[in-house]
């Protein structure tokens, strides 16, 4: 199978019928040979003429025969209508098929209703414009606004259908850096269906019959009256590790949705007061990404620097904790 690149949305296919597809449908043949792209868009393909069997469109059904040339004209298309626009990215990783960047908090990944502009999609078609031509401009999970960290992002369609394929088998490991309030002894895991809040469309809730989620967490610094964890997703629901910390009594410290009432601690210091009032988005960052490259099969490691906002916050929660254990009343010992 050879694949030639011809203008700045089509990509030509070539192959040529073996003997173990002899007999086969036209169609069957053509799925095998060119998983990256649906049975649908396929079959489309053969029906508009895009498909061919030595050169002429033949009907999906037909048989094969050894020794004839498939010739495909894959139309990709453009899948998104979003202007480029020259936003900075800081890439952690990139080559032909995916990209790795360190999303900022503070960025729309998607346009939409209030941020039909300046989102991540805009900055992605402005480094590649052929991104256009793969679904959502080849993002294949996402992050909420303000939370930051690492994502990646396919550059081809095997990338996109590989992606996908790992997501959905739970085979991208993900780790996540969280602040929350409260402090926790140990790490556990929440197994808690999510899905949309019965009164508010925005928020999403742990409900009876919503969609399974699975988050994994481990204490990484235990604090006076918060915890920093480390969350590791099993599933990707949408607002999944900020939903699952608040059902157990958690929530992420400046979550506006799900925090609840600002908490500050007793006695706490004039600077943690000051950070925790001005912390104005969930303590959430996304650390840790380790993937297949869907073309090699070779592992993928990347790793986003925790942000200076989030480092300010733990420094202030740790500095509150040692002052706090200076000056606790120290037991009485016997003489």
């Amino acid at each position: 199978m050879e694949i030639e690149q011809d203008d700045e949305l089509v990509e030509r296919l070539h192959a040529i019928v073996t003997q173990e597809q002899a007999g086969r449908r036209f169609d069957q043949v053509l799925a095998e040979l060119f998983s990256d792209f649906s049975r649908t868009r396929l079959t489309e393909w053969v029906k508009s003429g895009d498909a061919r069997l030595d050169g002429e469109q033949v009907r999906p059904r037909e048989a094969v025969r050894v020794g004839q040339q498939i010739t495909v004209d894959a139309v990709l298309g453009i899948e998104t209508d979003a202007e480029p626009e020259d936003i900075a990215l800081t890439v952690l990783y990139e080559d032909d098929d995916v990209l790795v960047i360190d999303k900022p908090a503070g960025l729309v990944v998607h346009p939409g209703a209030g941020n039909p502009n300046g989102t991540l999609v805009n900055a992605l078609l402005f480094r590649d414009p052929r991104l256009a031509a793969l679904p959502r401009a080849g993002i294949v999970h996402r992050l909420d606004k303000d939370t930051s960290g690492v994502m990646v992002v396919a550059r081809s369609q095997r990338a996109h259908t590989g992606l996908i394929e790992q997501l959905s088998g739970r085979a991208v490991h993900r780790q996540y850096l969280a602040v929350v309030v409260g402090a926790m002894v140990a790490g556990a895991s929440v197994d808690a269906p999510i899905g949309r809040h019965g009164r508010d469309r925005v928020r999403m809730a742990v409900v009876e019959g919503g969609r399974p989620a699975v988050t994994h967490y481990r204490v990484h610094q235990r604090y006076r009256a918060h915890t920093a964890l480390e969350c590791r997703l099993e599933t990707g629901r949408t607002h999944q590790i900020r939903v699952h910390m608040a059902h157990i009594r958690h929530p992420l410290v400046g979550d506006p949705l799900y925090g609840g009432a600002l908490r500050i601690p007793k006695a706490a210091s004039a600077e943690l007061d000051a950070i925790l009032r001005g912390f104005r988005r969930q303590a959430l960052h996304a650390q840790h990404l380790s993937f297949a490259h869907p073309a090699t099969g070779e592992p993928v490691r990347c790793e986003a620097p925790v942000p200076v906002d989030l480092i300010a916050l733990m420094a202030a929660l740790q500095a509150d904790s040692a002052e706090a254990s200076a000056l606790a009343p120290r037991p009485r010992t016997r003489r």
